[in-house]
């Protein structure tokens, strides 16, 4: 008899195969010339197995998207050694190596035209984007806590000074996405929030 333990084993090991040849596929031929059966024969699986964990081609690329964002339990988490400035890097860091990659471009460029005819696929979308977002605001409120922000940041202005210009770059191709880049977003956007200081008497 199989027992469950064994059986849900197998089923990761399935969806990380199955997540990993989207990759694969999507970076080697383009989104639009990569079909189900195609993930299901590089995966080695079944294209039902596919059809039962997922509704379309588009949501297994964002699976495959969201994937890369997770810890290895599976969860949306950012870097907390308490210091903000030095894991924000990390995090800007990571980000715009990610776009700079053809694999992940491929992937984002595929799904964001999806996007836009499959309002199914935007829903479960936008519901990552705000699971992710929160999960920066949490490390920009231990931020705060810790003295290391201004404690009256508003913490969506300050995700948009870090994320939008890389996002706008890597969009519209109009510079190179570099750890040098990344660590300017994340020194610009705490200059401008930065505590305030404590005042010292004459």
């Amino acid at each position: 008899m199989t027992s469950p333990r064994g059986s849900l084993r197998r089923s990761e090991r399935a969806r990380r195969a199955i997540l990993d040849a989207t990759r694969a596929l999507v970076a080697e031929h383009g989104y639009a010339k990569v079909g189900i059966e195609a993930i299901a024969a590089r995966a080695g699986v079944g294209k039902q197995t596919i059809y039962r964990w997922w509704p379309s081609k588009g949501a297994v690329v964002l699976d495959a998207v969201r994937a890369l964002s997770e810890d290895g339990e599976g969860q949306l988490a950012l870097p907390d050694t308490g210091d903000l400035e030095g894991d924000l890097k990390q995090v800007l860091r990571a980000t715009a190596a990610e776009f700079a990659d053809p694999t992940f471009d491929a992937l984002i460029r595929g799904l964001t035209t999806e996007l836009a005819h499959d309002p199914g696929l935007a829903a479960a979308y936008a519901e990552h984007t705000a699971e992710l977002e929160e999960a920066k605001r949490q490390r920009l409120r231990s931020g705060q806590r810790a003295g290391q922000l201004s404690p009256d940041a508003d913490l969506d202005i300050v995700l948009d000074l870090l994320f939008a210009p890389l996002f706008r770059r890597w969009l519209l191709r109009t510079g190179p996405l570099t750890a040098d880049y990344a660590d300017t977003l994340v020194e610009s956007a705490l200059r401008a929030f930065a505590p305030p200081q404590p005042v010292t008497a004459s």
